[in-house]
């Protein structure tokens, strides 16, 4: 594996710059027919420079991806902040990974990338060891939810841990026939069945208010 330039704030812009160009060039092409010229193209960059800070393809993808999942964290964070209750926390995280709508996205069609990185992960050793990291954010987030849900009194008692893996999984599950158009699972679906499986098995109120719309990477 080529070495790396270490990220530091005075490369930091630049590197954000092609982190975006390839994020958004998988989504579009896909790993496998996005070369580091597309990159450096796009980022106005040559290819030499992309290959100083990233060193592979690989490692260019992981990080393109770590780049919109960060995006996606700061921006969940700041929402399930903006909401009191489990409920309506989780009615967002299951909205901004299964609802294809959202606007203001960083990534446009950004599961494209999550796509690549779990075939990636299939093969290669090192992208499987990141992509376990960043489940187990996304899994630990659930987690939160929950627990803070039992401390107000909201949510039964739960295995917090168990609920977040299985909760994962269906999202995961869901949102893969929903990106690929799947005529029996489409998005008001995809949300009805995983809000019906968090309320049967977190023993959640009924629904209430407004549901607002996001999407996770």
């Amino acid at each position: 594996m080529a070495d790396m330039a270490p990220a530091t704030p005075s490369n930091e812009a630049r590197r954000v710059q092609m982190l975006r160009a390839a994020a958004a060039l998988i989504c579009e092409r896909g790993f496998g027919e996005t070369r580091i010229a597309d990159v450096a193209k796009r980022a106005h960059a040559s290819s030499a420079l992309v290959i100083y800070y990233f060193g592979t393809r690989e490692r260019l993808l992981v990080d393109a991806l770590r780049y919109s999942e960060q995006n996606f964290n700061d921006a969940a964070e700041k929402m399930l902040a903006e909401v009191s209750s489990a409920r309506d926390r989780l009615s967002l995280l299951v909205q901004w990974t299964c609802v294809p709508d959202s606007e203001g996205d960083d990534v446009p069609g950004a599961w494209g990338l999550l796509f690549d990185l779990w075939a990636q992960a299939f093969r290669h050793p090192e992208v499987k060891q990141d992509r376990v990291e960043l489940d187990g954010r996304w899994r630990s987030m659930i987690v939160d939810v929950v627990k803070a849900g039992q401390a107000n009194g909201e949510v039964a008692t739960v295995h917090p841990r168990a609920f977040a893996l299985t909760f994962a999984a269906l999202l995961d599950g869901l949102s893969i026939q929903v990106a690929l158009g799947d005529a029996e699972i489409d998005p008001e679906r995809a949300y009805g069945i995983a809000m019906q499986f968090a309320e049967r098995e977190l023993g959640l109120a009924a629904p209430r208010g407004n549901r607002r719309r996001g999407k996770r990477t």
